[in-house]
C-alpha cells in the first residue's frame, strides 16, 4: 500500500509543510497528511485529489457524512474518521466566540498569559503577541531564541508576523534566565526600534514585558514605551 513516502520527495506534503508552512499546501495536500496513506496502487495524494472530486471540494467536506466518505473507494472506516475528526476541529476552531480570546487589559495580563512558559527557560525567549483592536490575543509565535540584540531581532520579521496575523497591535516579551528581569542596554535599544517601526506601519507596540522568575517588567509601566 503506497504512503506518503513513496511520493518523491519534492512533492511530498510532509515535507513540503515542514519546510513552507501550511498555508502553502494545497488543499489536496492538506487532505493527504490526514489520510497517511493511499489505497491499492495509488498513492496518498492521487486518492485525496480523487476524493476532493468525488464530494465537490473543499466546501462539501464540512457537509459529507461518514457513509458518504466510504462509499469511496480507498476510504474505510478509519480514513473516514480522520477526515470527519480534521473537518470538526477546523469548524469548531472556526465558531469560537471573539469573547473566548484572551483579553490584555494590562501588564500584568500579558504576564500571566507568557509567565509559565517563559520564567524557567536557560536562553532568552523573545515572544510576540498579536492583538486585535479589542486589545485580545488572535496570535502568538516565538520571533528569537538566544541573547538578544538589536541585530538578530529586527523589526522585519516581527512586524511580517503581525501583518500576516492582521495585527492591530504587539506585545513583545522576554525572558532574562537570570530571573531579574531589569532591562538592559540592548533591550532598550531593540525596544525603541520597535516602536519606530510600529509607528511607521500603523501597528502598535503596546508595551515590551521582559519576564523573570515569578517577576515581570514593564516597559510602558516605566516610561519606555508611550502613545506618543
Amino acid at each position: 500500500m503506497p504512503m506518503i513516502k513513496d511520493v518523491p520527495e519534492e512533492e511530498r506534503p510532509r515535507e513540503r509543510m515542514l519546510r513552507f508552512g501550511p498555508e502553502h499546501l494545497s488543499n489536496a495536500e492538506l487532505l493527504a497528511l490526514l489520510l497517511r496513506t493511499g489505497s491499492t496502487g495509488e498513492s496518498v495524494m492521487l486518492l485525496a485529489q480523487r476524493v476532493l472530486s468525488k464530494i465537490g471540494g473543499l466546501k462539501a467536506l464540512t457537509q459529507v457524512s461518514l457513509k458518504e466518505l466510504m462509499e469511496i473507494h480507498g476510504i474505510g472506516p478509519a480514513k473516514a474518521v480522520q477526515i470527519m475528526a480534521g473537518v470538526e476541529l477546523g469548524q469548531r476552531i472556526s465558531r469560537l466566540l471573539p469573547e473566548e480570546r484572551y483579553a490584555i487589559r494590562s501588564p500584568q495580563d500579558a504576564a500571566r498569559f507568557v509567565m509559565e512558559e517563559l520564567r524557567f527557560q536557560k536562553q532568552e525567549h523573545f515572544v510576540c503577541l498579536f492583538l486585535n483592536t479589542k486589545y485580545q490575543v488572535i496570535g502568538k509565535q516565538c520571533i528569537f531564541k538566544g541573547s538578544l540584540n538589536a541585530s538578530v531581532v529586527h523589526p522585519r520579521e516581527i512586524f511580517h508576523e503581525a501583518i500576516r496575523n492582521s495585527a492591530a497591535a504587539i506585545i513583545c516579551v522576554h525572558n532574562h534566565p537570570s530571573g531579574d528581569p531589569t532591562p538592559s542596554p540592548e533591550d532598550l535599544e531593540v525596544t525603541e526600534r520597535l516602536i519606530e517601526a510600529g509607528r511607521l506601519l500603523g501597528i502598535e507596540l503596546i508595551d515590551h514585558l521582559i519576564i523573570g522568575d515569578q517577576s515581570y517588567m514593564s516597559m510602558r509601566e516605566h516610561g519606555m514605551v508611550s502613545d506618543e
